[in-house]
């Protein structure tokens, strides 16, 4: 796996400008209430670009903030406290917790959602790549989750992703280097397994946080 920087795109400081923040604040609400009024969100997104004219990263984002008023109370009454978290089972959907911290721990834009989540604006298209923060974020977590007083932690990732394979081998080897109590597993749903959990559920995923019956916002903790 080669190592890189998962930073801003090189045009994220034009298309994300102060001067479009406004912009950015009447799309969402728009977006918002039209998923809230029951529009599909494809429909929704496409009406809501064209009228301000947005570009496919920044209809992406607008995509990444906006949720409906009846996604924000579901999801607002599944999520847990810290305080919660003590002497249980954490459920990690790995490639979307991992990516989000390698990408704010290397100055990448992070959005905020309307529902209190932290997404960006990046995916894996196949294939993972180990970024220069990989290992800080996994030991961040690892030391966050064990400072709570967690019981143990399983994280699931993509199995048909190129190079899951040695990043499960490496979260292997640190999670016995520093003692954290984890389980990997390599799975074709990651999304339906945590959606079937009985545990709580780390991830930023909305389709995840709707179906999950109870969800930790554990990159919004580290992040802030």
């Amino acid at each position: 796996m080669t190592t890189r920087n998962r930073g801003k795109h090189p045009s994220d400081d034009k298309w994300f400008a102060p001067k479009w923040h406004p912009i950015f604040k009447e799309a969402v609400d728009d977006h918002s209430f039209l998923l809230t009024r029951g529009y599909a969100p494809t429909s929704a997104l496409q009406l809501v670009g064209d009228k301000f004219q947005l570009n496919k990263r920044q209809r992406n984002a607008i995509m990444r903030i906006s949720s409906s008023d009846q996604e924000i109370i579901s999801r607002n009454k599944n999520v847990c406290s810290t305080s919660e978290l003590k002497n249980q089972v954490i459920e990690i959907d790995g490639f979307n917790l991992l990516i989000l911290l390698e990408g704010a721990l290397s100055g990448a834009l992070i959005f905020k959602g309307r529902d209190g989540t932290y997404r960006d604006i990046s995916s894996v298209h196949g294939t993972y790549k180990k970024v220069q923060k990989t290992e800080h974020a996994i030991i961040l977590i690892g030391n966050t989750l064990k400072s709570m007083g967690v019981k143990s932690v399983k994280w699931y990732f993509d199995k048909p992703v190129s190079n899951s394979g040695r990043l499960k081998t490496r979260l292997r080897e640190i999670s016995e280097m520093h003692q954290f109590n984890w389980e990997i597993e390599l799975v074709y749903n990651p999304d339906k397994a945590l959606a079937e959990s009985k545990n709580i559920v780390v991830s930023s995923d909305g389709w995840v946080l709707d179906e999950s019956e109870k969800w930790f916002n554990l990159a919004a903790y580290l992040i802030d």
